[in-house]
């Protein structure tokens, strides 16, 4: 076991700051990281040296980001969200913009930055809020649907799978509340789901291509096994799994990542200095960089990690 169960405060390294929003990052073999920044609609690349471009104006709201085949990156666009500004507590999200554009899955070409659309619904209905993703060995996709919140009625949100060429997409996983992060084990059995303001991780047993294998009611309310639901104030974004399978889930309000094994025991917690810890990626030699996201504040960091990230097809296999 790589990881001590112990709080620890970790030496960081800043690369970005000034960022609206940033999320998504994924860490690139050149040493550089392309990230989104959802408040103002840009796809952004941070250097090595700190140098920082941007990239494509995808406008609305791009989310979570990865790389499929091709080399092309795939974008959860959630469709845009109302912000407000503190002094105190920075930028946050606060519920869905006035000027909603719908939710979409967007495949950008980094090399033309040709934008194409590839998917607006499932054969369940439109999408809402696209907002993470994770290829899988096959060239196909899982990414959650976290919905959207309004004044007063919020949307159940749900899991889909999908081609990276755009012909094909079905809705996987039926009810969640606020699916966000999610990831695949080493084995590519399992699927890990993230529910934001329950703050409970969620494990899917994967069957054929594309489809869960359900646990019934009431063993399960949507298929699925809980893994575990973080005490306090954790509720989780993002999430990226490491090489030994263990689920490092990034968290809000309790700022930081929590590690977490596939049977559900807390394995490790790093406090960070953001109550909007939104992502964590892996890269650098061996993966042992973690790349985080730390949005109130607009940072990017990173920070040595003990054990190395779970290599990502299509980008580090």
């Amino acid at each position: 076991m790589t990881y001590t169960l112990q709080k620890t405060e970790p030496s960081l390294r800043a690369l970005a700051d000034g960022l609206e929003f940033p999320e998504g990052p994924v860490a690139l073999p050149d040493g550089s990281v392309v990230l989104v920044e959802i408040a103002n609609g840009w796809l952004t690349r941070v250097t090595a040296d700190g140098t920082r471009r941007q990239l494509v104006h995808l406008g609305a709201g791009p989310n979570g980001a990865a790389i499929g085949p091709g080399g092309k990156l795939f974008i959860c666009n959630n469709g845009g969200f109302q912000w407000h500004r503190s002094a105190e507590h920075g930028l946050r999200p606060i519920g869905q913009a006035n000027d909603y554009s719908g939710g979409r899955i967007e495949a950008v070409d980094l090399a033309s930055g040709q934008v194409e659309c590839l998917y607006t619904q499932s054969g369940s209905g439109p999408l809402k809020g696209p907002n993470d993703l994770v290829f899988d060995r096959h060239g196909g996709f899982w990414f959650t649907d976290h919905g959207k919140v309004r004044p007063r009625e919020v949307d159940r949100g749900g899991v889909c799978y999908a081609l990276a060429d755009g012909s094909a997409i079905r809705e996987a996983v039926f009810p969640l509340w606020s699916p966000n992060g999610i990831g695949l084990s080493p084995d590519e059995k399992t699927l890990y789901v993230a529910e934001t303001f329950t703050g409970r991780l969620w494990a899917f047993d994967i069957g054929e291509l594309g489809h869960i294998l359900a646990r019934p009611w009431p063993d399960s309310p949507n298929g699925g096994r809980l893994v575990c639901r973080l005490p306090g104030m954790q509720n989780i974004d993002s999430l990226a799994v490491d090489a030994e399978g263990n689920i490092c889930l990034a968290t809000l309000g309790e700022g930081g990542i929590t590690v977490v094994s596939p049977a559900g025991q807390v394995l490790h917690r790093v406090e960070l200095p953001d109550p909007m810890t939104t992502n964590i990626c892996f890269g650098g030699k061996d993966l042992k960089t973690a790349f985080v996201t730390l949005s109130s504040t607009g940072r990017l960091v990173a920070l040595d990690w003990p054990c190395p990230g779970l290599p990502l097809n299509f980008l580090n296999r």
